[in-house]
């Protein structure tokens, strides 16, 4: 029997999910989609829905877009497929978006071919685009909300599909330690681990694997950081830092909580050159104090302890530590 937050839940989103499956066998064709600069829980959603798809409705033509990983891929998540721009003109396809709050974000813009749209997401739901929306911002991940609803339909969910799952779930609640982990992250993931799951092998190992080059960076990190003087904790990576460090703006904030656990340390965040878009990119995160406010502030949003924004110049860094700052003042 499934456990009563899992059936809760279910209870709540009965009639979406019962649409979003009638929309599956219905269309022969469909894409799947996730925002730009992917996470673990933004490809864990889509690869483990991929899978489920193939392993359930295997006649289905299913597709995967949107740009690659620099380092998950291909180590935890296969290549993004190559789509021409005339099979999204002559094709008509079903569209489900996960892990993206608004349009701006979804990483291929030719969702908008689609013949009908789903939206499946766990952060606020300030755009709610498409057909049929689900949205749970309660939840740790998209990763657990997906499978909540594979749950409703009752058919074959395989340990490949599982490990998926399972990455998404792990990285959004920062393998469970943030104030999002619920009862539900716990017994989506029992019923993941329940199909064979190998933690360490299968997922773990994949997740945070490292080279020595990435101790350098590391290194980098903790020899330059710097503390505010209301505890918030923060690193700069020029684009010169960046070259240096033989790395890529996609990267810079992956050091980000080195300071999770630091006592003193109130929030955390990393400050990425991106010259390509001409920006400065930004990763928040927190212990308890919501820091998405402070992010909205600066082109971005996410969730209470976990968020992104960018800056247009650098001359805006103490803007944004001063904005920080007065979440801690008492």
């Amino acid at each position: 029997m499934l456990d009563k937050s899992i059936r809760e839940l279910i209870k709540k989103e009965k009639k979406s999910y019962r649409t979003v499956l009638a929309a599956i066998k219905k269309y022969d064709k469909i894409v799947l989609f996730r925002h730009e600069t992917p996470d673990f829980d933004a490809l864990g959603s889509q690869m483990g829905l991929y899978t489920w798809l193939k392993d359930n409705f295997p006649n289905k033509e299913i597709h995967v877009t949107g740009e690659n990983h620099v380092t998950f891929t291909p180590r935890l998540y296969p290549e993004m497929e190559i789509m021409s721009d005339e099979w999204f003109d002559t094709n008509k396809f079903l569209a489900i978006v996960m892990d993206t709050g608004n349009t701006k974000r979804i990483s291929d813009k030719r969702y908008q071919k689609a013949d009908y749209i789903i939206k499946i997401d766990h952060h606020p739901n300030h755009e709610p685009y498409g057909n049929i929306v689900i949205v749970h911002d309660e939840l740790a991940s998209c990763a657990e909300l997906v499978t909540n609803m594979l749950l409703f339909f009752n058919k074959k969910l395989s340990k490949e599909a599982a490990h998926y799952f399972f990455s998404g779930i792990a990285g959004d609640s920062g393998r469970f330690l943030y104030n999002s982990t619920s009862s539900h992250t716990f017994a989506i993931s029992k019923i993941l681990l329940d199909t064979g799951l190998n933690l360490s092998k299968d997922v773990y190992q994949k997740m945070y694997q490292k080279s020595v080059d990435d101790l350098k960076v590391t290194a980098y990190v903790l020899n330059n950081f710097k503390i505010s003087k209301c505890g918030v904790a923060y690193y700069v990576l020029t684009e010169e830092i960046q070259e240096k460090l033989k790395i890529t703006p996609e990267r810079g904030k992956e050091n980000v909580n080195l300071f999770a656990n630091i006592e003193g340390i109130n929030a955390w965040c990393s400050i990425t050159e991106d010259t390509k878009k001409g920006e400065w990119r930004l990763s928040i995160r927190s212990k308890e104090v919501p820091i998405n406010g402070v992010a909205n502030m600066f082109g971005g949003g996410g969730h209470d302890q976990a968020a992104g924004g960018r800056l247009k110049d650098i001359s805006e860094l103490d803007s944004l530590i001063n904005e920080l700052d007065k979440l801690f003042i008492k």
